[in-house]
């Protein structure tokens, strides 16, 4: 099992590196930028830098916008993402990862700058409508490339196999404790992967298994940086990913990147942008070789088109999405990243669907399907899954007005939530709870609020 945890280093020092600059020469600047401001003159002891790095010490405020001035961070985001957060505003060149060319070695560039070191921790989205479309374009129509290294020791099939199996283990963990080391683990992942891709010796098949296992495990660290709300960083992680896909010459791995990427976009509120990935995605449907993945595209389609509001093109959809899967084989012959996709995932997002539609009653129906079908939910292996669908069916009770309903559900979500390190399901308790506050004024609704405030 994979315990080790990417060390993050103090963006500030990153920063220093990058420009080459000594703490001496860095506070100098900034001691410029302060008086130039207004703000008068500030000492500038290179042992500043250490107590701002090492020791925990925020900087003055005067002090904190000189530095935000010296990088053309505007003031307004020293205050909305604090000390060292913005920083990061000035480390994350994304142009890198949006702008290289879709070649091999692009794609080496791109793994190499998203598996960085440094944490983004923005939670804004980074890809314009232009961004999305020409990614898109990209990956539909980018010329094969050969992935072959020839530099450095040599390595075989056998260390993609190795990938595979710890890739394998950080999708189960995922599912059971969330994302916050979780993350960390992918990037390491990401990193070591690159790293041979760019200085080892391989075949051409062995590298097309090298860009496929970098496509996974860019496309988890993805998906764990949106369940922790830092949407920028999973943008960055999906255009890897559907690089190196690509570089794998595998369009069902770049099928499921686009999927989650999806995922990411209608819960942003970005809903046409989402159904345009997954309209890339199965413009050519035969390329998919796993119908378990097919199924997920409708599913993510189904989803977007019910945050639009478009009943009838959502509801197509979930048709579509039971259709793919009944031609399903079992897990173990499909994509190891599938397993979770069964008739109970579907039941739950055509519940999802349901609500988002304002149709409660049907709702239901699909969440207890999904629990009772013969093929159903796991519960206990996707506990963070659980607690986002429980959320959902208690809404579903309240809009009917069973208030006891909602509540019990309720119980069950922090029951379940124990543990659990994910900025989505906690967002989404909170949604409950909001939703609850109308009814405070019976007691053993306001029992529960205070318990789970």
């Amino acid at each position: 099992m994979i315990t080790a945890t990417a060390v993050q280093p103090h963006p500030l020092s990153t920063l220093l590196s990058r420009h080459g600059l000594t703490a001496a020469a860095y506070l100098k600047r900034v001691a410029d930028r302060h008086l130039a401001l207004g703000f008068g003159a500030m000492a500038h002891r290179k042992e500043k830098v250490t107590r701002w790095t090492r020791e925990g010490v925020t900087p003055e405020k005067s002090a904190l916008l000189a530095i935000a001035s010296l990088h053309d961070i505007d003031f307004a985001d020293v205050d909305r993402y604090g000390w060292p957060g913005f920083l990061l505003l000035a480390l994350d060149d994304d142009r890198t990862v949006l702008e290289s060319p879709w070649t091999a070695a692009g794609t080496v560039t791109a793994l190499t700058e998203v598996g960085g070191p440094v944490k983004d921790r923005r939670g804004f989205l980074i890809a314009s409508t232009a961004t999305l479309a020409s990614a898109l374009a990209q990956w539909l129509t980018a010329e094969p490339a050969l992935a072959i290294g020839d530099r450095g020791r040599r390595v075989g099939a056998e260390a993609a196999a190795l990938f595979d199996v710890r890739l394998d283990a950080l999708r189960h963990l995922d599912d059971t404790v969330g994302a916050g080391q979780v993350y960390d683990a992918a990037v390491l992942e990401l990193r070591l992967v690159a790293d041979l891709l760019k200085n080892a010796s391989y075949s051409e098949a062995t590298g097309r298994r090298l860009f496929a296992s970098a496509a996974e495990a860019s496309r988890l660290a993805g998906w764990c940086a949106y369940d922790e709300g830092r949407h920028a960083a999973a943008e960055r992680h999906f255009v890897a990913s559907l690089r190196a896909s690509s570089s794998a010459q595998d369009p069902t791995l770049g099928a499921v990147t686009l999927a989650f990427w999806a995922n990411l976009r209608y819960n942003a509120d970005d809903s046409h942008g989402a159904l345009h990935l997954l309209d890339g995605a199965l413009a050519d449907r035969r390329k998919i070789s796993s119908p378990r993945v097919k199924a997920m595209l409708h599913a993510r389609a189904a989803r977007a088109h019910s945050k639009a509001g478009e009943p009838l093109s959502a509801w197509r959809q979930v048709d579509a999405a039971f259709d793919a899967y009944a031609k399903a084989d079992a897990p173990d012959a499909d994509l190891a990243s599938m397993y979770w996709i069964n008739h109970g995932e579907l039941h739950q997002v055509a519940a999802s669907s349901a609500l988002s539609l304002g149709e409660p009653r049907r709702a239901l129906e699909n969440f207890h399907a999904a629990l009772t079908h013969a093929d159903p939910y796991d519960t206990d292996r996707e506990a963070r899954g659980a607690v986002i669908y429980q959320v959902r069916e208690a809404e579903a009770h309240l809009a009917l007005g069973d208030v006891d309903a909602a509540l019990d559900l309720g119980h069950q979500v922090i029951h379940t939530m124990g543990g659990i390190d994910s900025a989505r399901t906690t967002s989404t308790l909170d949604e409950l709870r909001g939703q609850l506050t109308g009814h405070r004024h019976v007691p053993a609704v306001a029992d529960f609020l205070n318990y789970a405030a």
